[in-house]
């Protein structure tokens, strides 16, 4: 199955704040904030969205297509993903900006606070998805991830001209857009990915009610952190599936798109969603107790373990075969 994972490629600096962000905000002066936080580590790794959701693809057997764009500095960085089974060659390489960053900070609350610097990711509007569905033959599937909003829009216009399904991420970008662009994001694609936060911002970007934006896509996915993932159609059928637990939590920061990667495996494997979203939430524990989007280390009969424990033997061995091929 070939898959075209769109977004950004940056790199990622972690930081820990001791403290709680939210004992430094003053109500009466919310309007002029003004505020350091001193941190006690600091972790710099490979991120961006489509690296990471196309590594968390990899790692469980496919060879995703990764396209994006990245900076003069992208070679070790391809490297690393091409070892992985990552295809890269759709990557747009700039020939005079540095690769996106991702500068975050998370306080003891798991609270986050984070700025992104977009650098050679203005360059992904360049890209024409046509010449990577060109060079596999057929994409089955074109996710969009966050990224340089021209370039989600024309990604998202191309894969529905060549009648491609679409899996809608836009992430925090949906603050980027305006209502036109928003539905045209959603507006036809077989999966629209979310959080809770991401749900209620695209109501409003859209302007569309709830059961507006389901009567228009496939199935709406929304993750809800340690209460799990829900998942809703026009139809009127919803669930919610159970979180993975897990009590090493290192970092938040990757889990979303570790699920992404999970539930998109799952899919492509030919599982039913609900068990796709089971694989999605056990390599999204996977992920939370390392520090880095993409510094887990996946073993497959681990991962099946924690579906077995967390779900059942049944929906362990609905996923050991497809497992297997996982390097």
């Amino acid at each position: 199955m070939h898959i075209a994972v769109t977004g950004s490629i940056a790199t990622d600096h972690l930081m820990v704040f001791p403290g709680r962000f939210t004992d430094q905000l003053i109500a009466e002066r919310l309007d002029r904030v003004s505020l350091s936080f001193l941190a006690d580590h600091l972790e710099v790794r490979r991120g961006g969205v489509g690296a990471n959701i196309a590594l968390g693809l990899a790692r469980l057997g496919l060879t995703p297509l990764l396209v994006g764009a990245a900076g003069t500095d992208f070679a070790d960085y391809r490297a690393w993903l091409t070892d992985a089974g990552v295809d890269t060659r759709s990557v747009r390489v700039s020939e005079t900006l540095h690769t996106a960053r991702f500068v975050c900070t998370t306080d003891s609350d798991q609270n986050q606070i984070a700025t992104f610097y977009a650098g050679a990711m203005a360059e992904a509007g360049e890209i024409d998805l046509e010449h990577t569905a060109q060079r596999v033959r057929k994409l089955d599937l074109v996710l969009v991830g966050a990224d340089d909003p021209a370039a989600m829009l024309r990604h998202t216009a191309t894969a529905h001209r060549l009648n491609c399904p679409v899996a809608a991420d836009p992430s925090q970008q949906l603050a980027r857009v305006d209502r036109q662009q928003a539905r045209a994001l959603v507006d036809g694609a077989r999966y629209v990915f979310t959080n809770e936060y991401e749900a209620a911002l695209l109501l409003e970007h859209t302007g569309w009610t709830e059961s507006q934006v389901l009567g228009r896509v496939g199935t709406w996915v929304t993750t809800l952190a340690e209460r799990g993932v829900s998942l809703a159609r026009a139809d009127g059928r919803h669930e919610v599936v159970p979180a993975v637990a897990t009590d090493r939590v290192a970092d938040p920061t990757g889990a979303g798109d570790a699920f992404r990667a999970g539930f998109l495996a799952g899919v492509s494997w030919g599982l039913p969603h609900r068990r796709a979203a089971q694989v999605g939430c056990a390599l999204a524990s996977t992920a939370l107790e390392s520090v880095g989007t993409q510094e887990y280390k996946l073993v497959p009969s681990e991962l099946a373990q924690r579906i077995a424990l967390a779900y059942g033997q049944e929906a362990a061995d609905a996923v050991t075969p497809p497992l297997g091929d996982a390097p």
